[in-house]
């Protein structure tokens, strides 16, 4: 596992996604709650964000010093390098320039484990600060450096502290996707989790959450809920019973569609929900689209545990992914794109434990997951269809 510590940078979760991609499992915390969790879950690396504030600035955010002392490997991008050459005594002030866009960085003689199997002394990055650390903290050594930047690169190879002023994590820098391979295998010594292996991790995740209870699942048809409800049912077998909800405001032929891919070709426990007089009253009036997501993802909750109840169920497997998460302000950091039914939309109480087995996916994760487990072709390229379904499509109130 590596972590990531946000300090408000937009590309965050794409530093996430990377590390993903390479078949490793990353977390995002806030730097407040840094250096607990670290101790208590003991990552095998750590990588510290880019972010639009100053070290300096009166609401910088910044981390417990004491994070690298633990000998945990630590990777600084931009804003991330300042912060880790500010904390170990060196100086950080205004560059030349502020630079946004396109440069050529210099691999400096010597050799890091970072630039390790690079082809190139130079080559292109992608730049976005205004400040920059100008003398080094005690025991690093600079290790690139760019026509504006003295220290572009720096490290310490004995502690494993490393520093980069570019952002290797966009499609912009040559070799930063072999950059942060380097850190995450070379350095950090993780291993890959992929393909069948992540299989293996997302059933014993199930198998731990829900033991020998009884599971429902909150199952739309689209590939999502299905593979998670699909992967449950390999789990605890006939202790899982799928709820598809016909809302009334699905697409043309979409709830026939669903029974016969999920009881003749999955073969999974489907139960199909009328509840289109349900959906509509609670929609009465309601014309915000924001409203409606909400007052849908509340409708849901409240028929998946009327259903739940009558056979003794409290757990709810749901089909959310990490998009999903992400859009609804993921962190606190963060900003809300729109609410999902299925994370903020939900109510604060309800009656039933949540276990949701691809929230740190993303959805061609879920596809590749699909294709390994052999779906029918159809279902993983289907098109996506929310929860909240028509309802937010319409403008104004929902009538029938």
């Amino acid at each position: 596992m590596i972590y990531i510590i946000d300090f408000g940078s937009q590309t965050t979760h794409l530093i996430g996604r990377r590390v993903r991609d390479f078949g490793v499992r990353p977390e995002i915390v806030l730097p407040k709650e840094a250096l607990s969790l670290i101790k208590k879950n003991k990552p095998k690396g750590i990588i510290l964000s880019g972010g639009p504030s100053s070290v300096y600035g009166e609401k910088a955010l910044l981390v417990d010093k004491k994070i690298f002392s633990l000998g945990i490997p630590i990777l600084g991008i931009c804003y991330g390098l300042e912060v880790v050459g500010h904390l170990l005594g060196g100086k950080v002030a205004s560059g030349k320039k502020k630079e946004y866009g396109p440069t050529s960085i210099k691999i400096l003689a010597g050799t890091s484990v970072l630039f390790k199997n690079i082809p190139k002394k130079k080559f292109k990055v992608w730049m976005s600060h205004f400040d920059q650390v100008v003398e080094l903290p005690k025991g690093m050594v600079g290790i690139g450096s760019t026509d504006t930047v003295k220290y572009a690169a720096f490290s310490s190879e004995e502690k494993k502290i490393y520093g980069i002023m570019f952002h290797p994590e966009v499609h912009h820098t040559e070799y930063g996707k072999e950059i942060l391979r380097n850190f995450v295998f070379n350095i950090c010594g993780e291993k890959p989790v992929l393909g069948k292996e992540k299989i293996k991790e997302i059933k014993k995740f199930l198998k731990q959450e829900i033991g020998d209870e009884k599971a429902v699942c909150a199952l739309s048809g689209g590939i999502d809920s299905s593979v998670s409800s699909y992967l449950t049912h390999q789990v605890i077998g006939k202790n899982l019973t799928c709820y598809y909800v016909d809302t009334g405001l699905m697409r043309e032929g979409e709830t026939k569609e669903v029974i016969n891919t999920f009881k003749n070709k999955l073969k999974l426990p489907l139960v199909v929900i009328k509840a289109k007089k349900e959906f509509l009253k609670a929609l009465k009036r309601v014309i915000e689209p924001e409203k409606k997501r909400k007052v849908i993802g509340e409708m849901f909750i409240r028929v998946f545990e009327r259903e739940a109840k009558k056979i003794g169920a409290k757990i709810l497997i749901q089909g959310t992914i990490y998009p999903d998460v992400i859009e609804s302000k993921g962190t606190r950091h963060a900003e809300k794109i729109k609410t999902h039914h299925n994370v903020a939309g939900l109510p604060e109480k309800h009656g039933f434990k949540i276990v949701e087995p691809l929230r740190m996916l993303y959805k061609d994760e879920v596809r590749q997951i699909a294709r390994e487990l052999k779906f029918p072709q159809e279902m993983i390229v289907r098109h996506v269809f929310p929860g909240p379904g028509l309802a937010v499509r319409i403008i104004g109130e929902v009538t029938e």
